[in-house]
């Protein structure tokens, strides 16, 4: 048996952090079984669905770099083949059209509460041995109903919350096309699951009330069943559902915060799954590692200040050239001048020992190519006559040298000691002056990054 995996969002908005961990461990599972992983944009619900949720969801995909076998599959565009099986069930007595007002619904429904009963569809519409229907009206048009079994139960081993089973009488004859003739996407699920050869679900717990539905859609169809596995969903770090209030929720915006895709992609491999005490890996040794038994049933709790120590630890230890491809989205918005690739390096070699975000990374290696105006409170306690007549010597010093880190760091010891005074002296309003700050990498690296003739030239700015 091939495995073969789908990931399947509603394009009513944003790929959201939740969306992302299923599509995760969706493609881990195949890639784990030399499988397949099928993106499908379930995009039946006209009203809501938008071409601009739909880019956003490709975007995320591919940020994260989660490829996919086939699709994207848009279910708008298999309306035809949804029919077909809506007409096969009619014709095989396993659905039916029903003519129930939306007023005679809710009617029902408000009767049924006021019962305690839980509110379920009559059957009034659904034909039974020796059964009279009522007269057809003619200004309703019908929608279609499943006939769902009456007695018994719907079971399944869930991989990740075990046995669970469901009584019929719960469930009622579920809608499976609109009276537009539009299908519902409960049908349309199962159906594309069953042609697109399925053999697992992985999704979100929120979906499990409409697991026993399809189900019993499937056996009606003749069809396989897959296997079912519903992850938990995610806390935020006060314990409660994420949501917008816990800050960044969309895929993009962690982008945007200045998240690298490796970390986000190994926190959440980590959140819900475990291998060991392993934190840090590769997605290489995640999906070798991934199965379905490690996942926990109950809700994983989202940890920011851990993401942000995981994006940390990756912005240190990637290659340089990955970061360099990795920050210049955010660079271009902080430096306005062409930014020679060979700077970039080595300005982020000494840099990202600090940094835990991409944009703060960008925003500290600005003033390597383009000068910065001093911070004022920097500039006022550390430049004065004396620190500028300090510089000056120094400055006459530096035409003597060959411009390397340890020539010049020499030559600031040299100083330092004819000057009697200690090494912050010196050092300090050579920061301020040449990067605009009074807090940067080793200012004898700097200035050899930033080469002779530019640490002249802004220092000559101020002499």
């Amino acid at each position: 048996m091939t495995v073969v995996t789908r990931f399947a969002p509603s394009p009513t908005g944003y790929l959201h952090i939740g969306g992302a961990r299923t599509a995760l461990f969706s493609w881990a599972y195949a890639k784990r079984h030399q499988g397949q992983f099928i993106l499908r944009i379930e995009d039946t619900d006209i009203e809501r669905s938008t071409p601009e949720a739909v880019e956003a969801i490709m975007d995320g995909m591919t940020w994260l770099h989660l490829d996919f076998d086939e699709g994207p599959i848009y279910q708008t565009k298999r309306m035809a083949v949804y029919k077909q099986y809506i007409d096969q069930l009619i014709k095989e007595d396993k659905a039916y059209l029903c003519y129930s007002s939306k007023e005679e619904l809710e009617v029902l429904r408000e009767s049924q509460m006021k019962a305690g009963l839980k509110p379920k569809y009559d059957g009034k519409w659904r034909p039974e041995p020796g059964k009279s229907l009522p007269p057809t009206p003619k200004n309703i048009q019908p929608v279609v109903r499943f006939k769902n079994p009456t007695s018994g139960v719907v079971s399944w081993h869930d991989l990740v919350k075990g046995e669970i089973m469901i009584a019929n009488e719960e469930l009622d004859d579920l809608v499976i096309a609109r009276g537009d003739g539009t299908p519902t996407y409960n049908f349309c699920v199962v159906i594309d699951d069953w042609e697109m050869k399925v053999t697992h679900v992985i999704r979100g717990d929120d979906h499990i009330n409409n697991t026993p539905r399809q189900i019993n859609l499937l056996k009606a169809l003749n069809a396989n069943i897959p296997a079912y596995a519903h992850l938990s969903m995610i806390l935020g770090d006060d314990g409660q559902k994420l949501s917008k209030r816990h800050g960044a929720v969309s895929v993009m915006q962690y982008f945007d915060q200045g998240y690298l895709p490796e970390a986000i992609l190994n926190y959440l491999a980590r959140l819900g799954w475990s291998h060991g005490d392993d934190e840090i890996f590769s997605m290489t040794d995640f999906c070798q590692w991934f199965d379905l038994d490690h996942i926990t049933s109950s809700s994983a709790q989202f940890n920011t200040e851990k993401l942000d120590w995981l994006n940390s630890h990756y912005i240190k230890t990637l290659p340089l050239d990955r970061i360099r491809e990795a920050i210049e989205p955010y660079l271009k918005k902080v430096v306005h001048t062409p930014i020679d690739q060979n700077l970039l390096t080595s300005a982020i070699d000494i840099h990202r020992e600090r940094a835990n975000h991409l944009t703060n990374l960008a925003k500290d290696i600005a003033y390597i190519f383009e000068v910065q105006k001093p911070n004022q409170q920097d500039f006022e306690k550390h430049i004065n006559a004396e620190a500028l007549e300090l510089i000056k010597s120094f400055q006459g010093s530096l035409n003597k040298i060959d411009w390397t880190k340890e020539a010049i760091h020499n030559v600031m010891n040299e100083v330092v000691t004819l000057h009697a005074i200690k090494f912050p002296k010196l050092a300090m309003p050579l920061r301020v002056l040449l990067t605009g700050i009074a807090q940067s990498p080793s200012i004898d690296a700097v200035m050899a990054i930033l080469g002779r003739d530019e640490t002249m030239k802004r220092l000559n700015l101020y002499l």
